[in-house]
């Protein structure tokens, strides 16, 4: 099975997907993880990288494949980016999407990155801009459609394990016989 997890910056993606493998005995692969290492590559901060993002699209486009190739050879995956469930494509059996209001995600964004709230605020307000420039620009994607998403969740309602929790019922009781799962959900390209 492949489950994609998706959301914005601060909404809980990485602590779920990680829980969410653990769980299912699955592996975890974070286009978080993958995006910081290039910045780092490049002596840069996630948010000059999504900068310099908006003049060289190989930078998303390389990410982005690396997501779209491990969707399509890979079984037993949590994969999380907040493309995954697009980039999965029709190779993704369950989609999911976290978020929160901006103010619950910038606060755990300035507690994990010891940094004030609003300055996190600013960065993620700015991330988000200049990521939904470039997934519209790149593929098409409104970032904010969730019609390809199995179950979406608010992050903010629950605990860490409570969210797990509803997400392990919710994977328990998938029907991978289901069409969701295999064809595309109708009006969807994903020909990216």
């Amino acid at each position: 099975m492949l489950i994609t997890v998706s959301g914005p910056a601060g909404s809980g993606k990485s602590t779920l997907a990680r829980s969410l493998a653990d769980e299912c005995g699955y592996e975890h692969i974070s286009g978080g993880d993958i995006f910081r290492e290039i910045a780092a590559e490049r002596e840069l901060t996630p948010l000059e990288l999504n900068k310099q993002a908006e003049d060289d699209d190989q930078i998303d486009r390389d990410l982005d494949q690396r997501l779209r190739t491990i969707a399509k050879e890979r079984d037993g995956v949590v994969l999380e980016s907040r493309l995954a469930g697009w980039m999965a494509g029709e190779y993704a059996d369950f989609r999911l999407w976290l978020d929160a209001p901006l103010t619950i995600r910038s606060e755990r964004i300035a507690d994990r990155e010891d940094k004030s709230v609003a300055q996190a605020r600013t960065e993620t307000e700015a991330r988000a801009a200049s990521e939904a420039l470039r997934y519209e620009e790149y593929y098409g994607v409104d970032i904010e459609d969730l019609g390809i998403y199995d179950l979406v969740i608010n992050t903010a309602r629950w605990s860490p394990a409570g969210v797990l929790s509803l997400v392990l019922a919710a994977v328990e009781s998938y029907n991978l016989d289901g069409d969701e799962g295999k064809l595309p959900v109708e009006g969807v390209s994903y020909n990216f």
